[in-house]
């Protein structure tokens, strides 16, 4: 059974940074691409950035610069690292990946950045 377990969400003042991660389970790790996903209050749940099997990445536009997706295949764990946060950065994190044609959801993880 595949499990998505996030951690690390919090509440941060603006321009501070967070480190997310998500213990994964039930799969080859090594095999997936992985992405994080976020949703704000009333907002529809949007992508942020993904890292595939061969270490390709992307980002969303807003995201870019500031944070920064990583994975351990060692450890089953994808990573985001997000620096400079913006209390638009608030949402739900989620991390997902694709198998067997349906996405895959974690839990999720609470990041407000207020002051």
């Amino acid at each position: 059974q595949v499990q998505l377990v996030e951690s690390g969400g919090g509440l941060v003042q603006p321009g501070e940074s967070l480190r997310l991660s998500c213990v994964t389970s039930g799969f080859t790790f090594s095999e997936y691409a992985m992405d994080w996903y976020r949703q704000a209050p009333g907002q529809e749940r949007e992508w942020v950035a993904t890292i595939s099997s061969i270490f390709n990445i992307e980002y969303e536009d807003s995201v870019k610069g500031r944070f920064t997706i990583s994975r351990d295949n060692t450890r089953n764990t994808v990573y985001l690292q997000m620096n400079s946060l913006k209390p638009e950065d608030t949402a739900m994190y989620f991390c997902s990946l694709y198998r067997n044609r349906r996405r895959i959801w974690g839990q999720g993880t609470q990041v407000t950045v207020s002051s």
